[in-house]
């Protein structure tokens, strides 16, 4: 490694709660010959929830950063794809959560982030969602998303109707809670609940999967990443109908938007360190048995 590499650590403080794993890795980095600087992945973060540790602006520290490595679930690594994928900052997850189907390592692999000493390692490219709204022709509301874009009911439970257009050509009608439009790396979070296949995350696709529809004979569509999706509200009247990407706050939809989706021209970095499969994650992570045969 000839110049020194910068690299930002992100603890969610909610799951490293001591930051007993972001102080190891910080000690393994800095003894591999890394810089290193601690910064929060959320912006509204309460005083000392990071006891004594000097933390730093995140937005800032990326602008001069090689590599962000994240300490949470999944969920951490979503909320920061957006702002580590316009910034092309790689990113390698720890995983404290659950299920942990984007991050990389677990907290007790540590030690594997001294293969990061050569800066010799490979990376995955995961494909991102463009997701907009038009309201009488003008854009309203834009975003980039790692997992899904989802349209459903509000609070209280109805009934949607929507209108979905691949090309300006009609691809299907749904009538039930909503649709999800995913991606390969959505495919195994709300797709799957709600019935949809299972994406290599690798691949490029859009999945089209309805959320409890009334018309059984529509399961899902996996299609080529080269359409541009677009959802039209169909007598709804006021009901409310909302639009999250990736879990962020919902955005009411009123009865004429529109909403479009297709893949973006940013993609997220996934650093890979161990020789472990997407199927043998999924297989250990999801399918019965599969936790305790990993013990």
């Amino acid at each position: 490694m000839n110049e020194k590499k910068k690299i930002v650590l992100c603890p969610n403080p909610s799951r490293d709660r001591d930051m007993k794993t972001t102080l190891e890795a910080e000690r393994i980095l800095k003894a591999n010959g890394f810089e290193t600087v601690i910064c929060s992945p959320f912006r509204d973060q309460k005083d000392g929830s990071f006891g004594d540790l000097d933390i730093k602006p995140l937005a800032q520290e990326l602008r001069t950063s090689d590599l962000l490595i994240t300490f949470g679930g999944d969920g951490t690594i979503l909320h920061l794809a957006k702002l580590a994928a316009l910034n092309k900052i790689p990113v390698l997850g720890i995983n404290m959560g659950s299920l942990g189907f984007i991050a990389e390592l677990e907290a007790t692999e540590l030690n594997a982030l001294s293969k990061l000493k050569d800066w010799n390692f490979e990376m995955e490219s995961r494909m991102m969602l463009d997701v907009l709204v038009l309201r009488d022709g003008k854009q309203v509301y834009q975003n980039l998303g790692l997992n899904d874009a989802v349209i459903r009911e509000g609070p209280i439970s109805h009934v949607i109707h929507l209108s979905i257009a691949s090309d300006g050509h009609h691809l299907a009608d749904i009538a039930g809670d909503g649709v999800i439009i995913s991606t390969p790396t959505g495919s195994t979070a709300y797709s799957l609940s709600a019935g949809g296949p299972v994406v290599e995350p690798i691949a490029e696709a859009m999945v089209v999967c309805p959320i409890c529809t009334h018309n059984m004979r529509f399961s899902s569509y996996v299609l080529s990443p080269n359409h541009l999706l677009t959802i039209d509200m169909v007598r709804n009247g006021r009901k409310p109908v909302y639009l999250c990407v990736d879990e962020s706050r919902a955005f009411a939809l009123r009865p004429d938007d529109q909403v479009c989706v297709k893949k973006s021209k940013h993609s997220l970095k996934l650093v890979r360190l161990s020789e472990k499969s997407f199927c043998e994650v999924f297989a250990k992570k999801m399918l019965p048995g599969g936790q305790e045969n990993e013990k």
